[in-house]
């Protein structure tokens, strides 16, 4: 186990200009550790893989692996197992000599190979498997031959470029908890990367969110739902309303803002928030917390239903509260509530936050 540091990392490509595909990422990946990067397409999460993966150096900052620099140290050098989106698999090769490449490369002995070979295939339940065609394999398992073959070399630190992109959405759930428990029995720093926020919130012990090349908030899952730290980070990571609230007080933990229809409530702010009476805030609250009554409930907001789907497991609805579109994932809805009637909604400030800009 090895952990892994990333201190004011920046690449720009030439085709690109003046803007930086990755911008001054301060990143700190402990050992053993399942960090994940998340975040939109073109947001330079994979761009920053490939960085420690040494398959780019930066233009400008360091990578340490450890006390190691290894900014400029090649790929083969780094001592790291990548899988990548397409799996990247020999279709000409057996699964077994497939999962052989970086030993073969390595010079590792018979005898010693076919030891680790059937070590690896046996961590990603492909025992017996070793003599298999690739295309004689369903997606999930090669998937699970990719990851056999970046496990065999016993690297310091595992590489995962949108592993399960290509996988159906069972298959993807299935998958996903194998990849946590390899990595969690192996002990190997796994830096991953996905734009899935469900898949990044279910494996990762801490995720960094990035947008247009920057880390917009690094915190364990639990932190980054319940507290983001922008709006765009509220509505990234599941659903989030972030409401325009202006500010009635403002302490140094929590700020009093004025609801739709006038009633004032407290809500948690960071530190260093910078509000001041008058201001206005964004405040996130999610559709999950938000309660739905009858509209003459005394206390509550009023709006109008403007869209309504259910779900399943919930009935997700659109609502316009003087002006504002707010919504709503409700487990219980008024039985015949449709589109057009008016509802009562409260808004629990315990559940409330405010987020920057």
């Amino acid at each position: 186990m090895i952990d892994v540091t990333l201190e004011s990392v920046s690449k720009r490509f030439p085709r690109a200009g003046d803007t930086a595909a990755v911008d001054d990422v301060d990143l700190r990946i402990g050992a053993g550790e399942f960090f994940t990067l998340l975040g939109p397409s073109g947001c330079g999460k994979t761009t920053t893989l490939r960085m420690v993966a040494g398959f780019y150096f930066p233009s400008s900052g360091r990578i340490r692996f450890g006390a190691e620099d290894v900014t400029n140290r090649p790929p083969n050098k780094r001592d790291t197992g990548m899988v990548f989106q397409n799996y990247a698999l020999f279709p000409h090769l057996s699964v077994a000599q497939n999962v052989a490449y970086g030993l073969k490369i390595r010079k590792v002995g018979r005898a010693e190979a076919k030891r680790r070979i059937d070590e690896a295939l046996g961590q990603v339940h492909l025992s017996g498997y070793g003599d298999r065609r690739i295309e004689q394999l369903s997606g999930g398992q090669q998937q699970r031959v990719a990851l056999a073959r970046a496990l065999v070399i016993r690297p310091r630190t595992l590489l995962l470029d949108e592993p399960l992109s290509n996988l159906d959405a069972k298959l993807r759930e299935e998958t996903r908890v194998e990849i946590r428990r390899i990595q969690q029995d192996s002990g190997t720093t796994a830096l991953y990367v996905t734009h899935d926020q469900a898949e990044a919130m279910a494996m990762s012990d801490r995720i960094a969110v990035m947008e247009s090349g920057r880390v917009r908030q690094v915190g364990t899952p639990q932190e980054i739902y319940h507290r983001p730290a922008t709006a765009f980070v509220a509505r990234f990571i599941g659903r989030s309303n972030v409401l325009d609230l202006p500010v009635v007080s403002a302490g140094p933990e929590t700020v009093t803002v004025a609801l739709p229809g006038g009633r004032e409530v407290p809500v948690a702010a960071p530190a260093e928030h910078g509000l001041r009476e008058g201001a206005t805030a964004l405040v996130s609250v999610r559709p999950e917390h938000i309660t739905l009554g009858p509209a003459t409930d005394e206390g509550a907001l009023t709006g109008r239903v403007t869209e309504l789907e259910f779900t399943g497991m919930a009935t997700n609805l659109l609502i316009d509260v003087a002006g504002e579109p707010v919504q709503v994932a409700a487990i219980d809805v008024p039985a015949g509530l449709a589109v057009g009637d008016q509802v009562g909604l409260r808004l629990p400030p315990e559940r409330m936050w405010v987020v920057n800009s």
